[in-house]
């Protein structure tokens, strides 16, 4: 299989490559040794001088720069969060909702966004679930049009989905988001860095992700994207770092609440500096290779897998088109069996929905998925009854 990028130099950068056979960055991605040093500068600098804050508070506007660059944003459009769940709550307790509105979303999405919107029933406003034709279908704005009606305020949804690995058309339901007026709120924590994004050209008026999968960084940091054409957005929460005019003295009084532009509203004070550092250095390794060259790359190993499990019989949940899916293959198989079979061959995966879910990540290459697919093979010849036809042409492959 040809790759896209100097892979055996990325792969340097992660020490995890030597030791197992990681096809779970879909949960969590592993530190780059990169992404490792830049965190451990920033705990040098902390142990030795108590930090040397105004560098790290530049260091942290410096990277949100870098991310917005990243996603087609603004910097004054990026929020700085402790992951995708705090995100969506942001944007959904936000939004200028109000008892008789109603937010529309797909069934089965993932649990923290719909939490998000459902927690506002109590205010009134009715979350209405549309379900999808199987899990590989994707939702597009004909998915939603029909369900749209005077009262509807939003749609929200996964970019990527966690449990079948759909690429939702996120750009055709922005389309008709404008349309209607509508409010687009996206979750954008499986394609962040797998995948390239351009929120204006996606149309997406809120944007929610954490960093610990595609963007390589460990579990507590997450941003939020605030487009500044929303208007009349009210913090659930007030500091005053989202002060348009803070008070110099540090005396709050009623006089001036005038709220910071776009994301600056939603600043809640000190941030996440470790991750910020590590946030910086990561988001360097993946300009360094293109965000589009990773998903060219993950798409490529995704072929080569579909391939090798339809010769094998192996159902895979999820879409099989290319502009359908990503990094993310669901195999029906028996879960609990068999993530402990692949887990005593040093592959670590995980259960989602009754399906062994596979995914990859920068990293991964193309003699993984051969191994994969060998011991998948290994396990199904022994499940089949010694002796039989099937049995013996089976292991006679394998052995040769």
């Amino acid at each position: 299989m040809k790759t896209v990028f100097g892979l055996n130099a990325v792969r340097k950068e992660f020490p995890v490559t030597t030791r197992m056979l990681y096809l779970d960055s879909a949960h969590q991605t592993p530190l780059a040794l990169s992404v490792r040093d830049a965190v451990l500068t920033f705990y040098n600098e902390a142990l030795e001088m108590a930090g040397p804050k105004p560098i790290w508070m530049r260091r942290a506007e410096e990277t949100r720069v870098a991310l917005a660059e990243f996603i087609g944003a603004s910097a004054d459009e990026i929020l700085y969060t402790k992951n995708t769940s705090e995100g969506l709550n942001i944007a959904a307790n936000a939004l200028p909702l109000k008892a008789g509105d109603n937010v529309l979303m797909i069934e089965g999405d993932h649990p923290n966004n719909a939490y998000a919107w459902l927690n506002l029933c109590r205010k009134g406003v009715e979350v209405r679930f549309i379900k999808l034709n199987g899990e590989d279908s994707v939702a597009s704005a004909a998915t939603f049009a029909p369900h749209i009606d005077s009262r509807t305020r939003a749609i929200s949804l996964s970019h990527v989905t966690f449990h079948a690995g759909q690429r939702h058309q996120i750009a055709d339901i922005g389309t008709l988001c404008k349309k209607h007026g509508i409010y687009l709120v996206i979750d954008a924590m499986q394609s962040i860095g797998v995948l390239p994004i351009d929120v204006k050209e996606l149309g997406v008026s809120l944007m929610a992700a954490g960093c610990h999968k595609g963007l390589l960084v460990s579990q507590g940091m997450g941003f939020l994207y605030v487009s500044k054409e929303v208007e009349n957005l009210q913090p659930a929460f007030l500091a005053m770092s989202g002060m348009a005019h803070p008070p110099a003295d540090y005396i709050a009084t009623p006089d001036d609440m005038e709220l910071r532009p776009a994301a600056g509203r939603f600043e809640m004070g000190n941030h996440n500096l470790p991750n910020l550092h590590a946030l910086s250095a990561s988001l360097a390794l993946i300009n360094k290779v293109g965000v589009r060259n990773i998903e060219e790359h993950v798409l490529l190993l995704g072929d080569r897998l579909l391939t090798a499990l339809d010769a094998l019989g192996v159902k895979v949940i999820g879409p099989r088109d290319r502009q359908h899916r990503a990094h993310i293959y669901v195999l029906d198989l028996p879960v609990n069996e068999w993530v402990d079979y692949l887990a005593q061959n040093q592959v670590r995966v995980s259960a989602e929905r009754g399906g062994v879910r596979i995914s990859f990540a920068i990293f991964n290459n193309s003699i993984e998925v051969d191994r994969l697919v060998e011991l998948i093979k290994l396990r199904l010849a022994k499940e089949i009854v010694a002796g039989t036809p099937e049995g013996d042409s089976l292991l006679t492959s394998i052995q040769n």
